[in-house]
């Protein structure tokens, strides 16, 4: 059984920052990509970033240049930094990897509310 353990959700207003963190532990065999994505309200999942385990990243548009993702693959863990934030980055974040054998985990996703 694999775990996705989040932390650093909350409330903050517009302008600020906020640091994302999750750690993977479980059966996960080899990681070939870790990251973030988020639902709003009354729309779809979508990407936020991720990073592979070579360290490629990609980042969503619509937080490119607000946020940088880095992983530590020996701890097998995750982060995002949201600089700039704004109102419509209000949603659940749930943090995500994929194994080498394509199967995907999920955490429970940790609430980030911005203020404005």
């Amino acid at each position: 059984q694999v775990q996705l353990v989040e932390s650093g959700g909350g409330l903050v207003q517009a302008g600020g920052s906020l640091r994302l963190s999750c750690a993977a532990s479980g059966s996960i065999f080899s990681i070939n990509a870790m990251g973030w994505f988020r639902q709003a309200p009354g729309k779809q999942r979508e990407l936020v970033a991720m990073v592979t385990s070579g360290g490629s990243t990609n980042y969503a548009d619509s937080v490119k240049g607000r946020s940088t993702i880095s992983r530590d693959n020996a701890k097998n863990t995750v982060s995002v930094q949201m600089n700039s934030l704004k109102p419509e980055d209000t949603a659940v974040y749930y943090c995500w990897l994929v194994n080498s054998r394509g199967v995907n985990y999920w955490g429970n996703g940790t609430l980030v509310t911005v203020s404005s």
